[in-house]
């Protein structure tokens, strides 16, 4: 009787999304849809809501004497809400073709802040098209509730999928696309310049993915009032392997809110783009260079210009980094939590000294594959960080049961212990879990249990 009620009679609802070998096909074909399947390949689909009553008496009484025994039909709406919430999307689709109760909740638009696709087969781009074209029909051509798209993982996602994106979500929030490597740079500029409250991106893996800016469209546009400036917050471009000096230049100076960048494996970065980040981008509490040859000593001095504001930080493998950067961010960053150094096998027991004695908050520690670090630098963690809480020495062969010792003796909070590969005996292991209770302990010693 509800306004709902009748305009769910002619709108079509989308149900994401059976493979061909799925339940809801018999020979390849589904019972109740409108469009056809493709061989191999998972499609989106288009079906009615479900009739309000059946005609033939005997299969109206069965279905009245199920549904007396089906206690969810007992919760009221809001209750079914709630649980639709927890339903990635392709099943809340699929709960839509169960009656007309449950078609009605399922497109509650409190359930349509999140649109989660994964799998390799899926046809995202015509999915992101229907699920889209059945969120505007209240506002035409714009979706206002969708506030996240997560299609990680999707890699039959291209440019056209992110053009529907742009043009119908303006108020989107958060997207992940990693792993979709068949996106380019146009598509993503189209995202950002379209949907100006974007904070959440995640393009990590996306190897065609060079840069973020605003089209030439919108930058000749808002340049005049906003600078050209996105407002994204989070950026992880993890192996985003062509990112080079320039491109970086320009995503810092476009995105000077950035708080959390992640820059895992982009092997072209050196110590000139890191210049130009800290240039603009002065908020940076989270940043990742891990596994980024190029950047040096100098980088971490550019880095250091974050001081307090920074507090963790992933230089891992990066070969040309010495106790000489290390101190540049020892001596700055005195609020640093996180320090992922594994594989600098430049650091000696000198700089963990100067990182101990200058951030004694620091709660997280890997200088996993650092030869030259000892039991001496061992001790002055222990003498100087109490509240260290995770520790990686893997492949450490210059550590000893001796100074794992004096770091249970003085770390009671200590919860992870990574001495992997480390000449450590059973009787320093057992000191450790007696003392430091909560503590796991990662080890390659077949004697300790």
């Amino acid at each position: 009787d509800s306004d709902l009620s009748m305009r769910t009679l002619s709108t079509p609802s989308p149900a994401l999304i059976f493979p061909p070998n799925s339940p809801g096909f018999q020979n390849g074909r589904g019972s109740s849809t409108s469009s056809s399947s493709v061989t191999g390949e998972t499609v989106a689909m288009v079906h009615s809501p479900p009739p309000t009553r059946l005609t033939h008496p005997l299969i109206r009484l069965a279905s009245k004497h199920q549904k007396e025994q089906a206690n969810i039909d007992r919760l009221p709406d809001h209750s079914m809400i709630q649980i639709f919430s927890f339903l990635p999307t392709n099943q809340l689709c699929r709960c839509a073709r169960v009656c007309r109760r449950w078609y009605n909740l399922a497109w509650d638009p409190r359930l349509w802040r999140t649109i989660r696709l994964t799998g390799e087969t899926i046809n995202v781009d015509r999915a992101l098209k229907v699920l889209t074209r059945r969120l505007c029909q209240d506002t035409p051509n714009v979706c206002l509730m969708l506030e996240t798209v997560i299609v990680s993982g999707c890699r039959r996602l291209t440019d056209r999928g992110l053009y529907t994106i742009a043009q119908c979500c303006p108020e989107l929030r958060r997207l992940e696309v990693s792993g979709c490597y068949n996106i380019s740079n146009e598509a993503v500029f189209d995202v950002v310049s379209l949907c100006p409250n974007l904070e959440h991106l995640d393009v990590s893996g996306c190897s065609k993915v060079t840069c973020i800016s605003l089209t030439r469209e919108a930058s000749i546009k808002l340049s005049p009032l906003h600078g050209k400036q996105i407002s994204i917050r989070y950026l992880d471009m993890t192996d985003c392997f062509v990112l080079e000096d320039e491109g970086l230049h320009t995503i810092a100076a476009h995105c000077t809110q950035l708080t959390h960048l992640y820059l895992r494996r982009c092997v072209r970065i050196t110590d000139e783009g890191l210049r130009y980040l800290m240039i603009y981008c002065t908020s940076v509490k989270e940043l990742s260079v891990s596994d980024c040859r190029f950047v040096s000593d100098f980088g971490m001095r550019e880095i250091a210009k974050l001081e307090s504001r920074l507090r963790y930080l992933s230089i891992a493998h990066c070969g040309r980094i010495t106790d000489v950067g290390i101190r540049y961010i020892a001596k700055y960053c005195s609020k640093l939590r996180y320090l992922n150094a594994r594989g600098c096998e430049g650091i000696t027991d000198h700089g963990v000294e100067y990182l101990a004695k200058n951030c004694t908050k620091l709660k997280s520690l890997d200088i996993g594959k650092c030869p030259l670090v000892s039991d001496t630098g061992l001790e002055f963690l222990a003498l100087n960080c109490f509240n260290l809480k995770r520790l990686s020495l893997k492949s450490c062969e210059s550590i000893t049961g001796q100074g794992l010792q004096i770091v249970a003796a003085n770390c009671f909070d200590l919860q992870m212990l990574n001495v992997q590969d480390c000449e450590v005996s059973v009787d320093a292991l057992r000191f450790v879990k007696r003392h430091c209770k909560r503590c796991i302990i990662e080890h390659t010693n077949p004697a300790f249990f």
